[in-house]
């Protein structure tokens, strides 16, 4: 009897052991399962949110190797959905001159002078701007760029852009102690498209870049490399500020993909209720509609 008696609260233990487990210890084979699939469920979601826009990006394009990269897409990515007969770049980052000459040699544009500026886009952008403006003035408006830069670009333009926040930001913050002098001039040695990574990730720190040390150096200047200008769909407009002009440009494909850059303009081609099925999606800014990438 004494046997059969510490043979059953031997069992009542293990049973309260195992019950133990099964709440708060290690997971059973079944919850681990459950997990997975939770955790399948949750990427499954996050690619079908993402799908439209990467099924619409350029055949054999180059897709984000790292977080920089990634946000680089997500923040100028509308451009290379551009339809409407123009050729999109197929990476995120043109790499130097040769590179950005290399893609720019390839595409058919047209120049135009407009009020004494001359500006280079693709022909297709171009046809459509011309469109836009004569359908400005029937309406006695106005459509120009701001300045000589504001549609083509080269990549040693943008480069001196760059360090015009660049060097600035490492005075800065040498200053204040949060960079070393030697890691600011390690960081300036390197090729502009070994920095952008370098100062991206700086900014995941809060040491900022933009003009007033802020915000992140994206929302004051484009990388080097990543620019719209340089694939010949971007103008930057005079008249951004006139409602009209702003709808007029929208018809004739021309739209607003930059939050943080509010003359500028991107030719994608299409019209406008053809936007989500590229996967953009709407958001305001300052009382405008952009399109951004829906990723």
């Amino acid at each position: 009897m004494l046997n059969k008696q510490k043979s059953l609260i031997c069992c009542y233990v293990l049973a309260l052991a195992l019950a133990s487990c099964g709440s708060a210890g290690p997971r059973t084979t079944s919850q681990n399962t459950a997990a997975n699939i939770q955790s399948t469920g949750d990427n499954m979601a996050e690619s079908d949110q993402n799908r439209l826009f990467l099924k619409n990006l350029p055949r054999g394009f180059s897709q984000p190797k790292n977080d920089p990269e990634r946000l680089l897409l997500k923040e100028y990515g509308a451009v290379y959905v551009a339809r409407g007969g123009v050729t999109p770049p197929n990476k995120i980052v043109f790499k130097d001159e040769a590179d950005v000459s290399a893609f720019q040699a390839g595409l058919s544009k047209s120049t135009e002078n407009i009020g004494g500026t001359s500006i280079d886009l693709q022909s297709p952008a171009m046809t459509a701007l011309r469109q836009a403006r004569a359908e400005a003035q029937k309406n006695g408006l106005t459509i120009g760029p701001r300045g000589s830069d504001s549609a083509r670009r080269g990549y040693k333009h943008t480069v001196e852009l760059w360090a015009s926040r660049v060097n600035p930001g490492f005075v800065h913050w040498v200053g204040l102690g949060k960079v070393t002098q030697a890691e600011a001039n390690r960081i300036k040695t390197l090729s502009p498209f070994e920095q952008v990574p370098e100062i991206l990730t700086l900014e995941k720190s809060n040491i900022f870049f933009a003009t007033d040390f802020s915000k992140s150096i994206i929302y004051s200047v484009a990388p080097p490399g990543t620019s719209q200008h340089l694939s010949m769909l971007a103008l930057d407009v005079k008249e951004f500020e006139n409602a009209r002009v702003r709808a007029i440009l929208a018809g004739h494909g021309w739209y607003q993909t930059v939050t943080s850059d509010l003359p500028h303009f991107t030719y994608l081609g299409v019209a406008e209720s053809e936007l989500p099925g590229l996967g953009l999606k709407q958001v305001t800014n300052s009382g405008r509609d952009f399109w951004v990438p829906d990723i």
